[in-house]
């Protein structure tokens, strides 16, 4: 009764932030999703593409159940599920994002929370779905925080789901922004004094 209860639970939950992590790109030009915004690359398109590709895998090749469309290796794995090259449209991520999902549910339902699986790539190889459940959650909510960022950088959007979008008032949201800069600038400059009576000292 518990491994239904939390299986359910546990798949509600990637459902729900898959569908978070897609709203994300909504209204937003294909330019947009696919620049880099960090240092590092980061980039919404490439945060789909990325999830899409380990979820196709740990649901599929670890559970004896491949994917049906070829995958890199993981052995080569080089980062380029990270972003998006000139060629591959939002359409063609989007869609190999669902046929993941279906993929990844049938799996989901179709076997016990104790099913066994194998990670070649992990320190402890010998996995159950449990496991593997709760990795993809964690993976998927990490990166749908990065998404959350990197769509407040572009045009401020925020909320955590479509349903739940923050409304924007500039006005105080500025204000906001400048009463978190001077509790800052007051800590810092408190803690350059104290540095300096602690010397003196």
């Amino acid at each position: 009764m518990i491994d239904d209860f939390a299986k359910d639970y546990l798949h509600r939950q990637l459902t729900w932030t898959r569908q978070a992590l897609v709203w994300k790109l909504d209204g937003l030009s294909d330019y947009d999703i696919r620049r880099p915004l960090t240092v590092t690359g980061t980039n919404l398109l490439g945060l789909v593409k990325h999830l899409a590709t380990w979820e196709a895998r740990y649901f599929g090749e670890i559970f004896h159940r491949p994917f049906p469309e070829p995958l890199p290796r993981w052995q080569d794995s080089d980062g380029s599920d990270l972003w998006v090259a000139e060629d591959e449209t939002r359409e063609q991520i989007l869609g190999f994002y669902r046929r993941a999902w279906e993929h990844a549910d049938a799996t989901i339902e179709d076997l016990p929370l104790d099913a066994p699986g194998y990670v070649p790539w992990w320190p402890r190889p010998d996995v159950k779905l449990f496991t593997v459940m709760v990795h993809v959650l964690q993976d998927t909510s990490r990166h749908a925080g990065h998404a959350d960022i990197l769509r407040e950088q572009l045009d401020g959007r925020t909320g955590v789901a479509a349903d739940y979008e923050d409304r924007v008032d500039p006005a105080a949201r500025e204000a906001h922004r400048e009463k978190i800069e001077r509790a800052a600038a007051a800590f810092d400059a408190g803690s350059d004094r104290a540095v300096v009576v602690r010397g003196e000292g």
